[in-house]
């Protein structure tokens, strides 16, 4: 595999950062540490790009917070002046790394989100002789679980620039695993599994095989392939990537409906996950916004779901 050169240059240049700046403050403008940044901000920039020259940039300290989306998540935040350099990164970066996903890869991709994985997935569920039972398993803690070393070393096999793989470790070093909310790990998570992917692809032999960050789904005929196939894909992740399984259900029928990316597939329709139904529902009995129970009308539009739509949509909001 032929490795990347000559990136670095092209991350610190300021025509760069300042492309970088104007992407990571879209729809972000009125925060307090934009602001604040803004009131130098010729000076900011300008320190940015000095610190990365001189290769003297440190990634400043983490702010975590709590969150509860469906369950507690602690995510990390960074200063304003560090998300600037994550899509600096990014910006040269991000056609190397999607170069590399195998086609079955999606979550935080440009293109492939959680509607065409579904829309895969619908086209997996055709073909019902070879999709009688499914193998779902996702990672546990995988974020935090990503190990240093292991990600610094699969980085090397596909960047050559020592500056650019420099500034990398010292992101990568900075925190203990990938901290969520970062810009820069959702593509990094991507990346320490793109080697699995193609592993469970090319020598594996995978045919019906979708993995939507750390959620992997395996479709297949036989019941028994597929539990012998779930301690081949343990072993591997924990011999290579230090990584552990959750302890799940793991093999069952399709006809049990498979839980996926906000839908639940079935052989002949699709439905939208009972938590998303239930807050459509509240949203339109609360009168919420237009654009609010718009994003629910997105969801249902695409599955099976025109007996909901109709029945919540007479009702006045």
């Amino acid at each position: 595999m032929k490795r990347a050169t000559n990136l670095y240059e092209q991350v610190c240049s300021i025509d760069n950062l300042l492309l970088a700046d104007s992407i990571a403050r879209r729809g972000k403008s009125k925060q307090s540490s934009i602001i604040e940044f803004d009131k130098n901000f010729d000076q900011n920039i300008a320190d940015i790009y000095r610190q990365l020259v001189t290769h003297t940039y440190c990634t400043s300290p983490y702010i975590h917070r709590t969150i509860f989306e469906r369950k507690e998540r602690v995510i990390s935040v960074l200063p304003y002046r560090d998300r600037i350099v994550h899509h600096a990164i990014m910006n040269v970066l991000e056609p190397l790394f999607v170069a590399v996903f195998t086609r079955d890869t999606y979550s935080c991709i440009k293109g492939r989100g959680v509607h065409l994985a579904s829309a895969v997935l619908r086209g997996y569920l055709k073909d019902v002789k070879h999709t009688s039972y499914c193998l779902k398993v996702d990672i546990k803690k995988f974020y935090p679980s990503v190990d240093n070393t292991i990600l610094k070393s699969l980085l090397r096999k596909k960047i050559k620039d020592k500056e650019m793989l420099g500034l990398l470790d010292g992101i990568i070093d900075s925190a203990q695993g990938l901290p969520i909310g970062n810009y820069l790990s959702q593509y990094l998570s991507n990346f320490y599994l793109t080697y699995f992917d193609h592993w469970v692809k090319e020598v594996l032999g995978l045919r019906y095989y979708i993995r939507y960050a750390d959620d992997i789904l395996v479709l297949h005929s036989d019941k028994k392939y597929l539990r012998e196939l779930h301690g081949t894909l343990t072993t591997y992740l924990k011999s290579q990537l230090r990584l552990d399984l959750k302890p799940n259900r793991g093999v069952f029928p399709v006809s049990l409906g498979i839980d996926f990316c906000g839908y639940v597939h079935y052989h002949t329709h699709t439905m939208l996950r009972k938590s998303i139904k239930q807050a459509f529902a509240r949203a339109v009995k609360a009168k919420k916004s237009k654009a609010s129970i718009a994003s629910y009308m997105g969801w249902a539009k695409h599955c099976n779901s025109k007996n909901l739509i109709k029945k919540l949509t007479n009702e006045k909001f």
